[in-house]
């Protein structure tokens, strides 16, 4: 490294909105051409080793350095998590055995399931909007074809699983991903809130998901006199559904999308007020008013501005909100998950002449934290219908990996997890996980004392 580089001692906290650190080096993202398109730059001004880590597995040490230019050091910079433990290393290496390297992206399979999927959401678009009209029963159909495209096209899209970097193919992922904002949501709000979460799964301050429906649901298990708790927790058991009902409408009167800032992941440290976010905040909202177009137009045409009408959209929206809302929550919060997997790491207090002392743990291994705070469930059906989130434990080891090879590689990874004493939680049916959650859920919402009950 050059020495005035060496020198010039930089801050996380003041990176510059093209600069990202990766190990502790910051790096210029202006002069860089990433094979993996445009999205890199969501994250410009942010430390981003988790992220960088967690969708290049193939990557060895400092092989970032060779393609960047590098412009400071961070001082004193640790990193919580680690990438080198022999249970990851092991994992890593068993499972590209099963799928070699550029063989990760979208088969086949995929991209037909895909296919049927958007045929699907284009007839309930066209039956609503042109054909028979909007009712109750097609908003309930309306809202299912919405999730699906959700978990079955844009997921993949938006974490750069569907086709395989290059400039050539750079175009399907984009074109693939801005379904998240055809069906209500955000394709950039996604990327920095979804991968954000990725990469600090459960982590107690840095991943949003995990206090993302306070203060109407809480999910972590706070003391008994946490200002967090309110008298309704209780009750949250019976509350959940409603609440997640309701997720689509905060969302789509939410004024992140002209902001174009996750206030979730904003909260947990991230920054994005770089020039990148600034460009594509036009787009987001030229689709925001196209996706309430096509919810609000039909009914209001057919019914004037009328509880009808504003049921019938509702309905959509509820309906699309508690197949994914359910689905996302039961996959991180099941009796037994570890809560918060760097909470080893909280520094000793401070000495008794008032300085602090410096933690000394050993960082946490990414991948067991991965394993030990997420939960699969069923089979190759339930992963067709799911775009393959019922393998949570695969997709959060492998989040860059196209879902269609989950199926494959859950095996192996049960068994490297079994030789090394990681806990692999898998529940046969959907019921089972769901009700694991409940009890979490009931549990974490009286007494988080008595969480031991459950164990």
């Amino acid at each position: 490294m050059d020495v005035s580089l060496r020198n010039k001692s930089l801050s996380v906290d003041t990176l510059a909105p093209n600069h990202v650190c990766i190990d502790g080096k910051v790096f210029d993202l202006d002069s860089f051409d990433h094979p993996g398109g445009d999205s890199i730059h969501v994250f410009g001004g942010n430390d981003v080793t988790v992220l960088y880590k967690m969708i290049h597995p193939h990557h060895g040490p400092n092989q970032y350095a060779q393609k960047m230019k590098l412009v400071g050091v961070i001082d004193k910079y640790r990193c919580e998590y680690s990438f080198d433990s022999d249970f990851g290393k092991e994992m890593k290496r068993e499972v590209f055995q099963i799928v070699r390297r550029g063989q990760e992206f979208g088969t086949v399979g995929y991209f037909f399931r895909a296919f049927l999927y958007i045929a699907f959401f284009v007839a309930v678009v066209y039956r609503w909007t042109f054909q028979t009209g909007p009712s109750y029963a097609l908003a309930v159909v309306f809202g299912l074809a919405k999730a699906l495209i959700g978990l079955n096209v844009q997921h993949d899209a938006n974490h750069g699983a569907a086709a395989p970097p290059g400039r050539k193919n750079v175009w399907i992922n984009d074109l693939l991903g801005w379904g998240a904002d055809l069906i209500g949501g955000c394709k950039y709000l996604w990327i920095q809130k979804h991968w954000t979460h990725h990469a600090y799964t459960n982590h107690a301050e840095k991943d949003p998901d995990a206090f993302a429906a306070e203060p109407f649901l809480i999910f972590r298990e706070y003391p008994a006199s946490h200002p967090a708790r309110q008298w309704y927790h209780k009750y949250q058991t019976l509350l959940f559904l409603p609440i997640i009902a309701g997720y689509w409408l905060s969302s789509v009167l939410s004024l992140e999308v002209a902001k174009l800032q996750d206030a979730g992941a904003m909260s947990a440290t991230m920054k994005f007020e770089n020039n990148f976010v600034a460009r594509q905040r036009k787009f987001t909202v030229f689709w925001r008013i196209v996706h309430l177009v096509i919810i609000l137009g039909p009914p209001l045409r057919q019914h004037g501005l009328t509880a009808t009408a504003l049921g019938q959209a509702l309905t959509v929206g509820a309906a699309g909100s508690l197949f994914l809302g359910c689905l996302f929550s039961l996959s991180h919060n099941f009796v037994n998950a570890e809560r918060d997997p760097t909470a080893i790491l909280a520094p000793p207090p401070t000495s008794t002449d008032g300085s602090d002392n410096e933690n000394t743990t050993a960082p946490v291994c990414w991948y067991k934290a991965q394993v030990e705070t997420s939960c699969t469930y069923g089979g190759f059906v339930s992963g067709a219908l799911t775009g393959g989130l019922n393998f949570q434990v695969e997709h959060h080891l492998f989040p860059r990996m196209s879902s269609a090879w989950y199926p494959f590689i859950a095996p192996t990874v049960r068994r490297v997890c079994a030789k090394h004493n990681v806990t692999y939680t898998y529940y046969p049916w959907l019921w089972q996980n769901m009700a694991s959650m409940m009890r979490y859920l009931h549990v974490t919402g009286g007494n988080t004392d008595a969480i031991t009950k459950l164990e």
